[in-house]
C-alpha cells in the first residue's frame, strides 16, 4: 500500500492540489477532480503567511529528479524539516530485475519554515525550482496530513511497494530459457523459496517449478 491510500479523500486531494503549481495561469481543478473549496483551504496569499510567526508546511516544485538532494540541502544548509517520500519497487531491465527508488510525488518535496524569515534561503537553495503557488496564493499542507504520511513511511522516507508472489497471479519469467513467456502461479512452496507455475510453449500447457527470484509480478 503506498502511503498516500492510508489517508482520507479529503486529504488526497489537499496533496493533489498543492503538487499541481502552475506559472501565474488560471487552472482548471475539475480535471484534477479538485474542488475550489480544497484549493482555497490549502492556500494563503503571500501577505497573510508574512504575519505568520509559526513555521508552516509548503509545497515546493523541484528540478527533475532532484527531490531528495533538494531535501538534503535544506536540512543541512538551513535547518529545514523536509518531507520527501520515496517508493522502492523492483523492475524488469535488460540486465534483469532490478530494485528501483522513486519520488513518490515526483519534482516536488514538503518542507516547514517560517514564510517570513526563510523564503529566500528556500528558494534559492539546490535544486528548489519554487514554492507552488495558485495564482497570487501559496500552496501549504495541514499539519496531520504530513504526520500520516509520515508515520506511515518511517524515518527514511521509503515504502516499498510489496512485491510477493501469490496463488494465482499472473508472472513474467525474467530469467532461463522461458525467459519473457508469461505464466500463472500455480503452487507456492515457501520453505525451498520457489513456486510452481503453468504457461503455454509451443501450443501446449506446461507446467514447472521455478525459484521466485525469477519471476515478476506481471
Amino acid at each position: 500500500m503506498c502511503g498516500f491510500e492510508i489517508l482520507s479523500r479529503r486529504d488526497r486531494c489537499c496533496l493533489k492540489a498543492a503538487a499541481h503549481g502552475f506559472d501565474g495561469k488560471l487552472y482548471d481543478f475539475s480535471k484534477l477532480g479538485i474542488a475550489n473549496s480544497v484549493v482555497r483551504s490549502v492556500t494563503h496569499s503571500s501577505a497573510s503567511l508574512a504575519l505568520v510567526s509559526e513555521p508552516v508546511w509548503f509545497c515546493l516544485k523541484t528540478q527533475p529528479k532532484r527531490e531528495n538532494l533538494a531535501a538534503t540541502a535544506l536540512r543541512r544548509q538551513f535547518g529545514v524539516e523536509c518531507f520527501s517520500p520515496r517508493l522502492r519497487f523492483r523492475k524488469m531491465t535488460q540486465r534483469g530485475p532490478v530494485w528501483f527508488v522513486e519520488a513518490m510525488f515526483p519534482g516536488y518535496l514538503f518542507a516547514k519554515f517560517v514564510y517570513s524569515t526563510q523564503r529566500r534561503a528556500v528558494e534559492n537553495s539546490h535544486g528548489i525550482q519554487g514554492i507552488v503557488h495558485f495564482g497570487d496564493h501559496l500552496a501549504t499542507l495541514p499539519e496531520h496530513v504530513v504526520s500520516a504520511l509520515q508515520s506511515r513511511v518511517g524515518s527514511e522516507e521509503i515504502v516499498t511497494i510489496d512485491c510477493s508472489i501469490k496463488l494465482g497471479q499472473p508472472v513474467q519469467i525474467v530469467q532461463g530459457p522461458f525467459q519473457g513467456l508469461q505464466a500463472v502461479v500455480t503452487h507456492l512452496l515457501p520453505a525451498k523459496d520457489r513456486i510452481r507455475v503453468l504457461f503455454d510453449f509451443l501450443g501446449r500447457s506446461m507446467e514447472m517449478e521455478l525459484s521466485m527470484t525469477k519471476v515478476l509480478a506481471a
